[in-house]
Parts: C-alpha cells; sequence; structure tokens
C-alpha cells in the first residue's frame, strides 16, 4: 500500500474529528453540557452517536478476524454485540434515564444511599474504561502500522492526542457531534469497499463462495463442547452490553425515558446493517486470503482483503477508505470511554466542574496509552470480550437488581460486585 494513501486517511479523519469537536466548544458552556449534553440529544442523532463509540476495534476489524480463525463460532460475537441493546431496551434504557443521574456511580448512590458502593462502582467504571481502551489503542496501532509502514505505537499516540482534544475541548457535547459523523462513515467505509469486491468476483463469472464453500469443515462437524463455550460467550456479551460505562452514559443524554427507548430501537437498526458487513469480509477471506490466519494477521483482514481482491489504484483507494473508517473506530470509542471515565474521576476527586472534568480526562488518558505502549494485541475482539464478560459479572448484576429488585442492599451489591 502506498504510504502516503494512509497519511491522507488517518489525517483526514484526524482533522475532521477536531474541526468537529471545536465546533461543539462553541455550544458546550455548562457542566450540563460536558457531562451530558445538557440532555437534549433527539433520538436518531444519539443513536448514531451511540453506534460510533460501540462499534469499536472489536467490531471494525476484530469480528471479521475471528471468523477468519474460527468460522462458525465466530459468528456468535455479532449476534451477541447486537442482542444486547435489545436486553438495554427491554430493561435499563428508561428507567436509567429517569434517574436523573450523570453517572453509573450517581444512580449507584441514589439508589442504595451509600458513599461505599458509589466510590467501588466509580472504581469499576475507571477500570473497564482503562481495559477498553488498550484494545482501541491497540488496533490503531496495526492500523498505521499498515497503512505507513511508520512505527506502530505511533497509532496509539495519535488517537489519544485527537480524542484528549475533542473531549476536553467541549466534552460530552462535542464528542456527540464527532461520534455521529463517525459512526456514518464508518459504515460507508466498511460497506463500500466490500460492495465492490463483490462486483468484481461477480464479473469473474465464478461462484462466490461456492455454497457455503467457507464453512464446510464445520458444517460437516460433528458437535462438540464448543456449543458450551458459545453459550457463555453470548450470555457474556448481553448482560456486558449493560455494563459498558460508556454506553450507558448515553442515556443520560436523551431528553426523558421515552426517547431512550427510541434511541435504543433505533441503535438495533443500525447495528444489524453494520454487522452484515464485517461477517461478509469473514466469510471472503476464509475463501480467498486464508493465510491471514496463518500470519497470525487476522485482525488485518478488513484493512487488507479490498486491495488483495480488487487490487490496483481502485483497490488502493478502497483501502484508504478503509483505513479511514477503522480510524474513525478508535477515535469514537476511545473518546466515549476518555467522557465516562473523566466524569467519574471529576465528580469523585475533583470539584465536578468543567476544570475538574478537563484534569479528569487528561489523567483518564496516561494509564491506558502506557498500558497500550506495554503490551502486544490479542485478537482485538476476544480482548473486548473480555471486557463484556466482566462488565456482566459486575456493573450489569448491579443495573438490573438495582431498577428491578427492591430487596438490593448496598451490602450485598458490594459482597456481589
Amino acid at each position: 500500500m502506498n504510504p502516503l494513501i494512509g497519511y491522507a486517511a488517518i489525517a483526514a479523519v484526524s482533522i475532521m474529528t477536531v474541526v468537529i469537536s471545536i465546533y461543539g466548544l462553541r455550544i458546550s458552556r455548562t457542566t450540563g453540557d460536558f457531562y451530558v449534553a445538557s440532555r437534549t440529544v433527539p433520538p436518531w442523532w444519539n443513536a448514531s452517536a451511540i453506534g460510533g463509540e460501540y462499534l469499536s476495534a472489536a467490531s471494525f476489524l476484530g469480528v471479521a478476524g475471528l471468523i477468519l480463525i474460527s468460522g462458525v463460532d465466530g459468528l456468535w460475537f455479532p449476534i451477541g454485540y447486537t442482542a444486547g441493546y435489545l436486553m438495554l431496551l427491554l430493561f435499563v434504557a428508561a428507567p436509567l434515564r429517569r434517574s436523573g443521574a450523570y453517572t453509573v456511580p450517581d444512580f449507584a448512590e441514589a439508589r442504595l444511599q451509600s458513599r461505599q458502593a458509589r466510590g467501588f462502582t466509580s472504581i469499576l467504571v475507571i477500570v473497564v474504561s482503562w481495559l477498553y481502551i488498550v484494545p482501541q489503542l491497540h488496533g490503531a496501532a496495526l492500523t498505521l502500522g499498515i497503512a505507513t509502514g511508520l512505527p506502530s505505537w505511533l497509532g496509539a499516540v495519535v488517537v489519544m492526542v485527537v480524542v484528549c482534544i475533542s473531549v476536553i475541548t467541549g466534552g460530552m457535547r462535542s464528542i456527540t457531534f464527532a461520534q455521529a459523523f463517525q459512526f456514518w462513515l464508518k459504515l460507508t467505509a466498511i460497506a463500500v469497499p466490500i460492495v465492490f469486491a463483490l462486483l468484481v468476483l461477480g464479473n469473474t463469472g465464478q461462484p462466490i463462495t461456492d455454497g457455503g464453500a467457507a464453512f464446510r469443515q464445520e458444517l460437516n462437524t460433528v458437535p462438540d463442547p464448543s456449543i458450551y463455550r458459545n453459550v457463555s460467550l453470548v450470555f457474556s456479551l448481553l448482560l456486558g452490553t449493560l455494563g459498558l460505562p460508556h454506553v450507558l452514559v448515553r442515556f443520560y443524554t436523551n431528553p426523558d425515558g421515552a426517547s431512550a427507548r427510541r434511541t435504543t430501537l433505533i441503535v438495533l437498526a443500525l447495528l444489524g446493517v453494520f454487522y452484515l458487513f464485517p461477517t461478509m469480509y469473514g466469510v471472503l477471506a476464509r475463501l480467498y486470503t486464508p493465510e491471514l490466519s496463518n500470519a497470525g494477521a487476522s485482525d488485518s483482514t478488513v484493512l487488507l482483503l479490498p486491495g488483495e481482491l480488487v487490487g490496483g489504484t481502485a483497490g488502493a483507494f478502497l483501502s484508504a477508505l478503509v483505513i479511514a473508517g477503522a480510524f474513525a473506530a478508535f477515535l469514537s470509542t476511545t473518546s466515549g470511554l476518555l467522557v465516562s471515565s473523566a466524569g467519574v474521576i471529576s465528580q469523585d476527586v475533583f470539584d465536578g466542574g468543567v476544570f475538574g472534568f478537563r484534569i479528569a480526562a487528561l489523567l483518564s488518558a496516561v494509564v491506558p496509552l502506557v498500558l497500550a505502549l506495554m503490551t502486544d494485541s490479542l485478537a482485538l475482539a476476544g480482548s473486548v470480550g473480555l471486557v463484556f464478560a466482566f462488565t456482566a459479572s459486575t456493573i450489569a448484576p448491579l443495573l438490573l437488581l438495582g431498577i428491578w429488585w427492591h430487596g438490593l442492599s448496598d451490602a450485598g451489591a458490594l459482597a456481589g460486585m
């Protein structure tokens, strides 16, 4: 790949994100703007922003890589990621919005009347945010290395610098503008190249998938105990979505509970459309670029497949579009997580005002950046799946029981978490 194309794609997304965030600064004045965008975000706009921050490195790059490696078993990830929002719709979205809280720890304190519960929930939110940011920075490192040939660690640094500018300038109000833009960029960036690739393959006159050849080995195998692992995986993804702090804080930005429900319905539709495309990348990669799994480079499937299938100048520009979408994924998810952790740190450590929020955002950026620079990437979707399992075991039970069971006590919640 021509490095100039990679530079252009990454620079364009980064500059657009900063410009949109500076626009958000013009209307971010109050503490409510920085924490919850003054609770005035309409459903379509909020749904696009949620799609922007939820569709992370695991969704944009990792799902296709897992399908390439694991075959049919990898299909459970997009199913679980999407169905988790159905759980949000049914059990959490409207009640959480009606609670009037700014953060998950606010909800814990108000529901349990306990400072200890608030403090422990705050620690969990911060830890989850940091653990979730690390795979985003690993994905940025991978993408920058492939796109430009520069040292991969620069990718993590670039993402964190751009995100800090976005978050510090206007908080939730700024990143809501940016994340909505980034969702539609990601959808375009992942959909257009695969459509072109399918058209090229269709013009060869050969069957594109040869009637399920991509999964022939799995389909001809007697079911094995992996069924239990798959059930456990889906269960953790369903409940894990309920505990993601950067997703939960989004519902505080809706005007009321009814609009929170409408937002969740729209998100379900947007996710259902999006996850069709990484699934298609994974299936085609099993047929046409199986060597990516052998080289341990499965997370690069989405980045490399369009160039392999289309080739030439068109393939290079399609690859640039995918690179832009990937960086949008890293930026949008990281910004949402940074706002979530900064909001908690600001309220619990500083005065809860705008200045405290900005200091907390800087502190929240340092730890995951250091962790990312000190570690190597696992499979991106697998890394994020571990975070889902953690939130499914801690924050999700607190919310479900706190909303639906009057018998929950502060001692029981603390022991459970």
